[in-house]
């Protein structure tokens, strides 16, 4: 696992997004051999996203042969409610770049029937041949997408019931009405995430850093499932320092001598 700090939030974001658009611009995407992308939510990303289309408007990065999978959407949330997350995706990403709209793919969480959704959408990324990078942030639970704590390492895509923390964290895009927070989503496994080629998380801020020390400095654990990108050969945790408040000393200055090149 590669931990890359960063002073503020501002600088986190600017990071990831030069690490996402190298890949890209490296892959020399095609229509016949394109780059697929997998896609997060929430406030973590926005910053990222921002980067990625001020490139695009700059002329160094194109999206014409990208394909995006999104890691999850609300159950029975109207696809054009302000909060699903096909929303959140045009209105701040998709909108504002080159991308096709039959290369975006984003879960319905309004299929009739949602089991063969979510069985559809592990073929539709087997079928594109699988996600070369998967960007993602982390809950305060240390939650990866909608893998709650207590999920399976080796889950797919499925239905999963969002516990309290995560409906009262979610409530702020709802004006704080617990009520209106859909209380189930369909979300990638953990097991969709680590086969990709390589998977790019975010973690900002004081109140995920509980969530950061049992990523970097704890065991795997069903209980942090994000923990789990210490098991993949090419993962990055791009963090502020606000929340490395919880790591010890020593693995602070470890990652930073280590980007350093000082190790």
């Amino acid at each position: 696992m590669r931990v890359i700090i960063e002073p503020n939030y501002d600088e986190m974001s600017r990071w990831a997004a030069d690490y996402v658009a190298q890949r890209i611009v490296e892959a020399a995407p095609t229509a016949e051999r394109p780059f697929k992308l997998g896609c997060p939510t929430g406030s973590s990303p926005l910053g990222l996203y921002q980067r990625l289309i001020e490139k695009y408007r700059k002329g160094e990065l194109s999206f014409e042969n990208v394909v995006t999978f999104n890691m999850d959407e609300y159950v029975n949330l109207p696809e054009d409610h302000p909060e699903s997350y096909h929303s959140f995706m045009w209105n701040n990403f998709f909108s504002h770049i080159d991308i096709k709209k039959e290369n975006v793919h984003i879960l319905n969480g309004n299929a009739p029937d949602l089991v063969k959704e979510c069985d559809d959408y592990e073929a539709a990324i087997a079928a594109a041949g699988g996600i070369d990078l998967f960007m993602g942030g982390v809950g305060p639970d240390g939650h990866l997408a909608f893998n709650e704590p207590g999920s399976s390492l080796s889950s797919l895509t499925r239905i999963k019931t969002l516990t309290t923390d995560t409906i009262i964290a979610n409530s702020r895009f709802f004006d704080g009405d617990l009520s209106l927070v859909p209380k189930q989503a369909l979300t990638v496994g953990i097991g969709t995430v680590m086969a990709a080629r390589e998977v790019l998380v975010l973690c900002s801020g004081h109140h995920k850093a509980r969530a950061l020390q049992h990523i970097v400095d704890g065991p795997v654990s069903h209980k942090w499932t994000a923990s789990v990108l210490q098991m993949h050969r090419r993962a990055v945790v791009v963090c502020d320092e606000q929340a490395c408040d919880e790591l010890t000393v020593a693995t602070y200055k470890y990652y930073l001598d280590k980007e350093r090149g000082n190790l």
